[in-house]
């Protein structure tokens, strides 16, 4: 069973009743009747009319089969209790506070009645009512007032257990945890699933790992409770737990690609060869794996073996040629392995064979044209990118960036400008692809005072604020950019890319290296695969001088995301490292495909300078 979400997804959702004497009396039905006397009550167990149910007729000259009773409904227990004045009261007030939209008064209301009648329908009410108004410690005390008066109810259960975990109570979790899952056997491996993606946003991660592992200690047979353990220790950066506990996952359920697919992404930590040695080896004994060929594939074009990842395309193509959904991730992945040929191929497929988002392959086929220096045809899918599609901004905003890199920087400004925006947000966007168009012809004190422009109008936009710092940063205004980024913080505390770019700046210009690696690190808990926040951590450990530590990062970012800056960042680090052959490898193959990164060059001609002349 699922973790109950609130009945009640917003307070204005809510039908309104009149509070009619029809509806007091039914509220007054509910709670005079003794409890002997009630009907049964529906529950999540209950199917709806079960006993309704007609017997199979009986056919001639066959034995009639046997009929199989309807299951027993489960009946809460419910109070003997007569409905006082004051009981009635309080529901009432209840009532019309939550139709008043006061939350505030009727959780309350709601709860002291549960008290008094010890009424489990009337607990689970005000659960709901005080989940749904975010309120909640007070859901919490009506959840466990709930669980209290119907210790079997499952969803009361799961319920408080949500809630544990969301105020991160774990200790207090902990046991109901155990006879949620002792009470359902059949269904651990699920309920195992389950919990890993209530507890994955929590932000104690090794306490997390602890929980997981105890609760797993009962179930050595279920693979799932073997997989909770490994994502746990993913999390916690426990390398060595979650790899074995994933291939003991592996050993219990031979075949399962959700553990392979794990399995994979854990080795891939270490090294991206483990990775694909290993799915290359389940792919043998499970060749209709689909996902993990198409991870195998993602992987082997992060590798650049472009031939390898080649071949995998043409088996899961081959497998599924009417399946847009495979020819989208074949066209994507060709996309980043430049084969922008096999690319159109397939973008061309998926777009006759009826995709989910015709539009999201028309602009991906905009950008293949570009690759392929076809400006007119690559404007051409631009524009026949719908005005009521998501992907219509990012269509006007490529459509303007040819312009412009036609030389037509004018007319590129004037054409973003007159298109018709939906709404702020839309026009909001427009505003910063126009900025981008100045940032790259390199125009940075336009873009800055293009964007201070905007900001003066909007001033509490945060990605306006977010772009605004960059282009302060290129015109040497470090206190704009610092100012800035921390009004985004302000605004949006989770924002990470914000506590990365305020760290990044401080520890590119050597400064406040202690502040700096703070704030990375916050930057990193909030999200902590994103490669360009891995560099930064990466750079920010080298400037304190801790080497090793930063090779460690540096190296993962480059894995995910072969940058051109990062490349520079990791070939400083090896370089300092005296690995000066392996720097110059990363930095010339960077050379390649990036060679007019700003950073890139002025890493390679301030420390090996004849890679340049080289590759020239």
């Amino acid at each position: 069973m699922l973790f109950p979400a609130p009945i009640y997804p917003s307070l204005r959702a809510q039908p309104v009743y009149p509070m009619t004497l029809f509806r007091i009396a039914a509220l007054s039905a509910s709670l005079a009747l003794a409890a002997c006397a009630q009907a049964p009550v529906q529950t999540e167990s209950t199917p709806p009319a079960a006993a309704a149910k007609p017997l199979p007729k009986v056919v001639a000259q066959k034995p009639a089969p046997v009929p199989v009773p309807p299951p027993v409904p489960r009946v809460a227990p419910l109070p003997n209790v007569e409905l006082s004045e004051a009981i009635l009261f309080k529901l009432t007030l209840a009532e019309i506070a939550l139709q008043r939209g006061q939350p505030h008064v009727a959780v309350p209301a709601f709860l002291e009645a549960a008290r008094e009648t010890r009424d489990p329908r009337l607990a689970r009410r005000a659960t709901e009512v005080a989940w749904s108004a975010r309120f909640m410690p007070a859901a919490l005390d009506a959840a466990t007032l709930w669980l209290q008066l119907d210790p079997d109810s499952a969803r009361a259960r799961q319920t408080v257990i949500a809630l544990l975990v969301n105020q991160s109570r774990l200790d207090d979790a902990l046991p109901h945890l155990q006879k949620w899952l002792a009470a359902e056997p059949d269904r651990a491996g699920e309920n195992f699933l389950q919990l890993s993606s209530l507890v994955a946003s929590h932000q104690d991660k090794p306490a997390i790992l602890r929980l997981m592992r105890t609760l797993a200690a009962p179930y050595p047979a279920v693979p799932e409770a073997s997989l909770a353990v490994a994502q746990a220790a993913w999390n916690a950066d426990d390398q060595i737990t979650a790899v074995a506990a994933t291939r003991r996952a592996l050993e219990l359920r031979p075949g399962w690609e959700l553990a392979a697919l794990f399995q994979a992404r854990a080795l891939q930590r270490d090294s991206a060869d483990q990775a694909i040695v290993f799915l290359e080896g389940f792919l043998k004994s499970n060749p209709g794996a689909r996902d993990a060929r198409l991870n195998l594939a993602r992987l082997l074009v992060s590798a650049r073996r472009y031939p390898e990842a080649r071949k995998q395309f043409e088996i899961l193509v081959g497998e599924a040629p009417n399946n847009p959904e495979i020819a989208m991730a074949v066209a994507t992945l060709s996309l980043q392995a430049k084969d922008y040929a096999a690319a159109e191929l397939q973008l061309r497929r998926a777009l006759e064979i009826n995709p989910k988002e015709p539009d999201v392959v028309r602009l991906y086929l905009g950008q293949v044209n570009e690759e392929l220096k076809r400006d007119d045809q690559a404007l051409q899918w631009y524009s026949s990118v719908a005005p009521a599609s998501e992907q219509f901004i990012a269509a006007q905003a490529r459509y303007a960036g040819v312009l412009a890199r036609q030389g037509k920087l004018a007319e590129a400004r004037k054409y973003l400008q007159n298109v018709a925006a939906g709404d702020a947000q839309q026009r909001l966007q427009l505003t910063l692809a126009e900025a981008s168009l100045l940032r790259e012809v390199h125009a940075y004190q336009d873009a800055f005072e293009f964007l201070g422009a905007a900001l003066a109008k909007t001033p509490d936009e945060p990605d306006l604020l977010y772009d605004y710092a960059m282009a302060a940063e290129k015109v040497g205004r470090n206190d704009v950019l610092e100012a800035s980024l921390r009004r985004v913080i302000a605004m949006r505390p989770t924002n990470a890319h914000a506590y990365n770019a305020l760290g990044y700046s401080l520890a590119d210009r050597n400064e406040r290296l202690a502040e700096a690696y703070t704030l990375i690190e916050t930057a990193h808990k909030l999200a902590p695969e994103d490669s360009y926040i891995l560099d930064s951590l990466g750079w920010v450990l080298f400037r304190q001088g801790r080497h090793q530590e930063a090779l460690g990062y540096l190296q993962r970012a480059h894995e995910a995301r072969p940058d051109a800056e990062i490349s520079a960042h990791l070939g400083e680090v090896l370089w300092a490292l005296g690995r000066q052959t392996e720097a110059q490898k990363v930095w010339a193959e960077a050379l390649r495909s990036q060679s007019k990164n700003e950073v890139l060059q002025s890493t390679i001609k301030r420390l090996a300078p004849a890679i340049l002349q080289s590759a020239q």
